[in-house]
C-alpha cells in the first residue's frame, strides 16, 4: 500500500485511512509435498476527488516495479491487483 501510496501523493491524490484502503487475500497450495503460498491478491479501494482518476490509473499501472514487497516475491507467488475508484466531493 505504500508504495501506491507515495505515488498518488506526487499526483496530489490524498490516501488518508478514510479514502484509502485494501483487502489482501492469498492462496496456500501443496506443492510438491511443500506448503507454498502460491497467489495473492490484492484489490484496493481508493475515494478520489472528480478529475483524479486517469491520475490514479497511472500511479497504479506502474507502482508494482516499484515495490520493494512486490518485487521479493514476483516470479515465485502470482501476484493479482485491482483498484476500485469512487469519486467523492
Amino acid at each position: 500500500m505504500g508504495t501506491l501510496a507515495a505515488l498518488l501523493a506526487g499526483k496530489r491524490i490524498r490516501t488518508t485511512e478514510d479514502l484509502y484502503r485494501a483487502e489482501v487475500e492469498g492462496d496456500i497450495e501443496n506443492v510438491d509435498g511443500v506448503l507454498k503460498i502460491t497467489t495473492i491478491r490484492v484489490k484496493y479501494y481508493l475515494q478520489l476527488k472528480a478529475g483524479q482518476k486517469e491520475a490514479a490509473k497511472e500511479a497504479f499501472s506502474s507502482y508494482l516495479v516499484q515495490c520493494p514487497a512486490a518485487q521479493s516475491v514476483v516470479g515465485c507467488i502470482k501476484l493479482q491487483d485491482e483498484l476500485e475508484l469512487e469519486e467523492v466531493a
